[in-house]
């Protein structure tokens, strides 16, 4: 398997982590939106394409393809599909299901057990962009499954692998939330105070799948942001 972890920053901040012809996956900041919303903020879909255009010089319009996104204020691995040929066949990959996705979380209180598979009917509220997670299963309810374990214990907080069955609003949020472990800085989910950069101490870590063109093994970690809790991970 092939493991790729490049760093490589340009005018607009941007940390690719990797790139070909077909597709381009960026270590994502904390307040990036991905796609465009109704905030009107630039969107890191458009300084993906900037950068695409600066560096090979593309007259016009350049392609690019949104395959999956982060909550805002998530960090971590995002990828986009640079040609048409490839955005299907990505998308298909994602809904298959077809990708290992592997999160990592900072929660102030640790679960009661060290690792566990979580099983909540979580339930959207539009109004206020927030998910409620159910033990029992509702109407209108989606079913959500992760699985966590505790790779460190801090002197203040604990750090969690989490890896996702399902993809559901805000899913690793609130299920985690559900059993007294909100993540760092998520006031959201019960969180008691914010991050300084308003982010939320959730970072998409790393990233496999095979190649939908090439057939090649991918395997991208994200370097951590830069942060006293988030370097005593390490």
């Amino acid at each position: 398997m092939s493991k790729f972890v490049v760093k490589h920053s340009d005018k607009n901040n941007l940390q690719v982590l990797y790139e070909d012809n077909h597709i381009i996956i960026v270590n994502k900041r904390a307040g990036d939106i991905v796609q465009g919303d109704k905030t009107g903020d630039k969107p890191l879909s458009e300084v993906v394409k900037s950068y695409i255009k600066d560096k090979y010089n593309k007259p016009g319009k350049v392609y690019l393809g949104v395959v999956h996104r982060l909550d805002r204020p998530t960090t971590g691995i995002v990828m986009f599909a640079k040609t048409s040929k490839a955005l299907p066949r990505l998308n298909k990959l994602f809904a298959e299901k077809k990708t290992n996705k592997t999160y990592w979380a900072i929660v102030k209180n640790p679960p009661v057990k060290t690792e566990d598979t979580l099983l909540h009917w979580l339930k959207k509220n539009p109004k206020n962009n927030k998910s409620a997670a159910h033990h029992k299963e509702i109407s209108d309810g989606k079913k959500a499954i992760l699985h966590y374990t505790t790779l460190k214990t801090l002197d203040n907080y604990t750090l969690l692998e989490v890896t996702l069955e399902t993809g559901r609003h805000h899913q690793i949020r609130v299920q985690l939330a559900s059993i007294g472990s909100p993540i760092k800085g998520d006031l959201k989910y019960g969180f008691n105070r914010s991050n300084p950069d308003g982010s939320i101490s959730l970072h998409a870590r790393r990233l496999q799948f095979v190649h939908p063109v090439s057939n090649e093994a991918i395997d991208i970690e994200a370097p951590l942001p830069e942060d006293a809790v988030w370097n005593a991970c390490l």
